[in-house]
């Protein structure tokens, strides 16, 4: 146990593995509390706080990031279509091999990621697709005397920061006690995960980089619509006086003016007349702002899947939509694997090394929408394939039909054995046997087909149907041998030579009865 390292090469301190490290610390760096980099947010604004995060300090940007997740319906809508398709599919597990432990270290592990809370650890996982970078503690449970997750645990990015010198390696902020200096992250503690949008440092990876320029010009384009639409969306209000009207005449007219947007109702003294002058500008100065509004909502949804059509309104018919549909497809497939890579390494193979120490291959977690497979293609392949000598690995066809390993003792499905379906291949043996190597008035092979069929059992009967398919495929009896000796490696040649032999003393026997039977004639 106290040889064990990460990937990184750092060893374990098992110490620090049934706390938490990364929580929050009042008072200390890791505050709770979070800023609003985005009020009043302006090009010189927002290009200082990513300088900042390019320098080594995201703090400023990852609560931007927040922010317009927060503020922007569209942003948090693509965003949390494209997590939640990932975050809804099933994960499988792969044994390592057909080996007994191999397999029953896939079953702790299938057993772990069959729970409800899954779909939601992985969707919090993918806030890296945003942020570029996400960090989950990992919180270990050994109550019982064996190494388990107990659960998968989000942390805030702003608590995590960089090394300088290369603007890559995650370091704690505060350290482990949250008050001291940062501190790299301990080993088997953190699942890391790291989506790209665009190759470089992590905190420039990030959709959320790409989509701050988006929001902060769609915040300035939804400002002057309000405010276009408080002062043409309604009419100009005119308020008339007769001459010689009094100050207390115009101070009434005048509130009426101007309540009666509000009030919709008004009095105003005999003589006095209110006009109405409506805007010609509304309908195309509003048409403006709600275009430049969608066009940045479109692009926003390329920077987060690729294409338009599955969250926008627009043109082009079925094959468009088909096409689009496909690009997310990709997407999807892309986030699917990288987010197995990151569980393998992060979570799958540091349990494997607590609980059973280190392997020389591991079981490997899959994250996949599964696809269509041809069952009865496949099955009738393997009908004619195995029996001329192929050999399949049975445990991959189970995963292929979605069936599991059986269990120790498990009642098991078999095929049953009619005496027509036994007799039949029987005889076709006898008769190659025969033709081989006897000649024909040696023995009836019919007596004989019908001798193995009375005392055949499951195993022979199993047998002789694997046999009759390889004598219909081999061109000759050379052939035919070598099929043999390929499908039954470990024959129990005696049982098979007693069963031909009762054949043979009832074809005997037979044969005598027949020839007596002609001499009485």
């Amino acid at each position: 146990m106290t040889g064990l390292i990460d990937h990184r090469g750092q060893p374990l301190r098992r110490e620090v593995l049934t706390r938490e490290v990364a929580g929050p610390r009042i008072g200390g760096v890791r505050s709770p509390m979070t800023g609003y980099p985005g009020d009043g947010l302006n090009p010189v604004k927002l290009a200082r706080i990513l300088r900042a995060a390019d320098m080594g300090d995201p703090l400023a940007y990852f609560e931007l990031a927040e922010q317009i997740e927060e503020r922007d319906p569209h942003y948090v809508g693509v965003l949390g279509t494209r997590k939640r398709s990932v975050a809804q599919i099933d994960a499988t597990v792969d044994a390592a091999s057909d080996d007994a432990g191999d397999v029953a270290i896939a079953d702790r592990i299938r057993e772990w990621i069959d729970r409800d809370e899954l779909a939601d650890e992985t969707f919090d996982i993918l806030d890296a697709i945003g942020k570029g970078d996400s960090f989950t503690e990992i919180v270990w449970d050994s109550s019982s005397g064996q190494w388990q997750p107990a659960r998968l645990e989000w942390r805030d990015p702003r608590w995590f920061t960089y090394d300088p010198r290369d603007g890559r390696t995650p370091l704690l902020r505060g350290g482990e006690e949250g008050g001291g200096a940062d501190s790299p992250l301990p080993p088997f503690k953190f699942i890391r995960h790291q989506v790209k949008a665009k190759s470089g440092l992590p905190v420039r990876s990030g959709i959320a980089r790409i989509a701050a320029w988006g929001w902060m010009f769609k915040a300035f384009t939804q400002r002057d619509w309000a405010i276009f639409v408080q002062t043409y969306g309604q009419p100009v209000r005119i308020g008339k006086f007769r001459s010689g009207a009094s100050d207390e005449d115009k101070d009434t007219l005048f509130r009426a003016v101007a309540n009666i947007a509000g009030d919709c109702a008004a009095i105003i003294p005999d003589g006095m007349d209110i006009d109405f002058k409506e805007s010609r500008n509304v309908g195309p100065g509003s048409d403006l702002y709600e275009k430049r509004a969608d066009w940045l909502d479109r692009q926003t949804s390329k920077a987060v899947l690729g294409q338009t059509t599955t969250t926008d309104a627009v043109s082009g018919g079925h094959a468009v939509a088909k096409e689009h549909r496909l690009v997310q497809e990709d997407i999807e497939t892309a986030d699917c694997k990288g987010l197995s890579a990151t569980l393998n390494r992060d979570l799958i193979r540091p349990w494997v090394d607590l609980e059973y120490g280190p392997q020389r291959k591991y079981p490997r977690l899959r994250i996949a929408r599964p696809k269509a497979e041809d069952v009865s293609g496949l099955v009738s392949a393997l009908q004619t394939l195995v029996p001329m000598g192929m050999r399949v690995q049975a445990s991959e066809i189970r995963d292929k039909l979605g069936l599991s390993d059986p269990d120790a003792g498990a009642e098991l499905l078999r095929a049953p054995a009619s005496p027509s379906s036994i007799a039949q291949p029987s005889q076709q043996l006898i008769r190659a046997l025969q033709a081989a190597q006897a000649p024909a008035a040696t023995f009836p092979a019919d007596a004989i087909g019908d001798r193995l069929a009375d005392d055949a059992d499951a195993d022979i009967g199993e047998w002789l149907e694997q046999i009759e398919a390889m004598l219909s495929a081999a061109n000759d009896l050379g052939e035919f041998a070598e099929m043999l000796r390929s499908a039954f490696p470990r024959l129990d040649a005696q049982r098979l030579a007693a069963k031909i032999g009762k054949g043979l003393t009832a074809a005997h026997a037979a044969g005598r009865f027949d020839v007596e039977e002609e001499a009485d004639a």
